[in-house]
C-alpha cells in the first residue's frame, strides 16, 4: 500500500473478513481468541493491528519477535510464540512473550524454567515487579503413527503426561493447554477431532490446561468445530507475505 492510511482501511477490511468467518463458525459457541501471526511483517503493521482492536499477536522466528516488541514497547500487546523455539533463545522469549505455543519436548521446558528464573533475578534487582508465569502450550504432533521422532514439529502424544508433569512441576511456567497443526494432505477436522480427545484427556489431570491453540487460514472453521480456544490467523488478515531477502 502507498500509504498508512491505505494499509490501515486494508487491514480493517480483512480484519473484518476473517471476524465474520469466526464468527460464523462459531455459531453461538464461545469464539476463539484471534491470535493474528505477523512473521515477516513490520512493527508498523503490528501497530496498526493494535489501533483496530487487536491485542493478540503471534510470531516464529525469535529475534524478529524480540526486535518487534522492543519497538513496541509500552502497549497492552500480548505476544504469542508460536515456533520452534532453540533452548539457547528462551531467555529472550521470557522478556516479552506471554505464551510460548510450541513446547514440545523436556529440554525446552527446562530451559524456558530457568530463564523464568533468571528474569525474575533481574526484576528483582532492578525493584521491577515479577512477571507472571509463561502460558505454555504442548505442542502435539498429529501424524499417524507412534513411532515419530520427537522434537520435531511437535511431541508425540503418547508423551503428552510426561511433557505436560514438567511443565506443572516449574513455577515459572503455566501449563495452558495443546496446540497442533493439521498434517499436511490430511483432513483437519479429523486432526482437530483427534486434538480434542487429547485435551480431554489432559484436562481429565489438568484442569486449568484447556486451552486448545489450532486453526490456520485455512481451516479456521474446522478447528472451531472441534473445541478451538485460539486461532492463529496470518495471511488473512495481513495478505501476502512480503519477499525475505
Amino acid at each position: 500500500m502507498s500509504t498508512t492510511t491505505d494499509r490501515a482501511a486494508d487491514l480493517q477490511r480483512r480484519l473484518e473478513r476473517v471476524r465474520h468467518r469466526i464468527a460464523a463458525a462459531a455459531l453461538g459457541r464461545t469464539e476463539p481468541e484471534l491470535i493474528v501471526v505477523t512473521k515477516y511483517f513490520p512493527a508498523s503493521d503490528v501497530a496498526l493491528l493494535a489501533g483496530l482492536g487487536v491485542r493478540d499477536v503471534g510470531e516464529n522466528k525469535a529475534q524478529e519477535a524480540e526486535a518487534k516488541a522492543a519497538e513496541l514497547a509500552g502497549s497492552d500487546l500480548r505476544w504469542h510464540f508460536i515456533g520452534q523455539l532453540q533452548t539457547n533463545k528462551a531467555k529472550s522469549v521470557v522478556r516479552y512473550a506471554s505464551a510460548v505455543h510450541s513446547v514440545d519436548r523436556p529440554g525446552l521446558v527446562a530451559a524456558l524454567g530457568k530463564a523464568m528464573a533468571a528474569e525474575n533475578r533481574r526484576r528483582t534487582e532492578a525493584g521491577e515487579p515479577e512477571r507472571a508465569p509463561v502460558d505454555c502450550y504442548l505442542q502435539l504432533d498429529l501424524r499417524a503413527g507412534e513411532d515419530l521422532e520427537p522434537g520435531r514439529g511437535g511431541a508425540r502424544p503418547a508423551d503428552m503426561l510426561e511433557l505436560a508433569a514438567a511443565v506443572s512441576a516449574d513455577p515459572g511456567l503455566s501449563l495452558a493447554g495443546l496446540m497442533a497443526v493439521a498434517p499436511l494432505g490430511g483432513d483437519p477436522a479429523e486432526a482437530f477431532g483427534r486434538l480434542q480427545e487429547l485435551s480431554a484427556d489432559l484436562t481429565a489431570r489438568y484442569p486449568q490446561a484447556a486451552g486448545i491453540s489450532a486453526g490456520m487460514s485455512q481451516d479456521l472453521e474446522a478447528a472451531v468445530a472441534h473445541g478451538a480456544t485460539h486461532l492463529r490467523i496470518g495471511s488473512d488478515v495481513l495478505g501476502p507475505r512480503p519477499a525475505v531477502g
